[in-house]
């Protein structure tokens, strides 16, 4: 019993966190679109940036079959699923996404991504109740995207020696 009121009383000092961790986040990335060398941007630190919306639950970078085995590497080593899809990414990242928006344990939708043909996909997250947020980048990054969407990330260029994921 005593060490469950050192618990209790230790409790108080935890900081608590706000209202969005509570929130489940499924991040779909359009990798061809953004991870590309000139951006090189690092998914740890995007997921850093995601905490403030909630808790990453379901992360997915869809690739082409070109993609690098160092580059697969990498996004499985930051804790996210590698989609392989030949040739153009876009009906099965469509496909994942339609899947997140019908999942009652999702309540955010973020797609990583600049590109405008995923607009449908917004407007259809925000019909079905859930939040949505574009993580995106310049130059590119299209302004109806930006304006859709209930948040928006604009990623900058990072300076990287070696480039990163």
């Amino acid at each position: 019993m005593r060490n469950l009121e050192k618990l209790s009383s230790f409790k108080e000092y935890i900081p608590r966190m706000g209202e969005p961790s509570s929130k489940s986040i499924a991040l779909l990335v359009d990798g061809p679109n953004m991870l590309r060398k000139e951006f090189s941007f690092d998914l740890d630190t995007v997921q850093e940036l995601l905490a403030d919306y909630g808790k990453l639950k379901v992360g997915k970078v869809f690739l082409n079959q070109y993609a690098s085995d160092k580059l697969i590497e990498a996004i499985v080593n930051q804790g996210m699923s590698p989609i392989i899809v030949a040739g153009d990414i876009d009906v099965q990242m469509a496909v994942e996404a339609f899947e997140a928006i019908h999942n009652p344990n999702i309540d955010v939708v973020a797609l990583m991504t600049r590109n405008t043909d995923f607009l449908p996909l917004i407007n259809i997250a925000k019909e079905n109740g859930k939040e949505t947020l574009v993580i995106g980048a310049e130059p590119g990054f299209s302004i109806a995207l930006k304006n859709s969407a209930d948040n928006t990330i604009v990623l900058k260029k990072q300076q990287h020696p070696h480039g990163a994921v």
